[in-house]
């Protein structure tokens, strides 16, 4: 069994190189999806995003807090799913050390930016599927599609679940 150490490390390793996530949240009866530039993984395995404070998104995170994230490198054929909980934090030294020339195209008012945020995701569990083969995914969903004992033809492939 792996430690939690060990858990976070693997999710920084398949998501990095990926600067865009898909967020999911939950808009009354409705889930709606956006992308968003994943500014950091933290040492806890905490994803950080800066947001609009006033934004949908925001609002959605008052009644349910939890959201999923979607990231996807089809050059590495690689694709992971993210489920934690969402928190709204304004602490203006950690918005400092991760503003960026990015961050600044979205908030030109910069660090002074009113509506400036940050979005603390904190991971629960994240599942991730790897292809090693030369043929990559379309292998993969080819084996999945074809086989009824998926597992033996699976072998140089890579699916897990990994709960923090």
């Amino acid at each position: 069994m792996q430690s939690t150490r060990d858990n976070i490390e693997k999710m920084k390793e398949l998501i990095q190189g990926i600067e865009i996530a898909m967020l999911s949240t939950l808009h009354e009866d409705e889930i709606k999806t956006r992308p968003m530039a994943t500014t950091e993984v933290d040492q806890e395995g905490n994803i950080w995003f800066f947001t609009d404070e006033y934004s949908e998104k925001v609002s959605d995170l008052q009644e349910r807090h939890k959201v999923c994230l979607s990231y996807s490198h089809p050059g590495k054929d690689s694709y992971v799913t993210v489920n934690g909980y969402a928190e709204v934090v304004n602490d203006k030294d950690k918005m400092i050390a991760l503003f960026s020339p990015v961050v600044k195209r979205f908030f030109p008012g910069g660090i002074d930016d009113p509506r400036l945020s940050l979005l603390k995701i904190i991971p629960y569990q994240m599942e991730y599927w790897e292809s090693h083969s030369e043929d990559g995914m379309l292998h993969f969903m080819g084996v999945l599609g074809s086989s009824p004992i998926a597992d033996e033809d699976l072998h140089h492939d890579e699916h897990g679940k990994i709960s923090f």
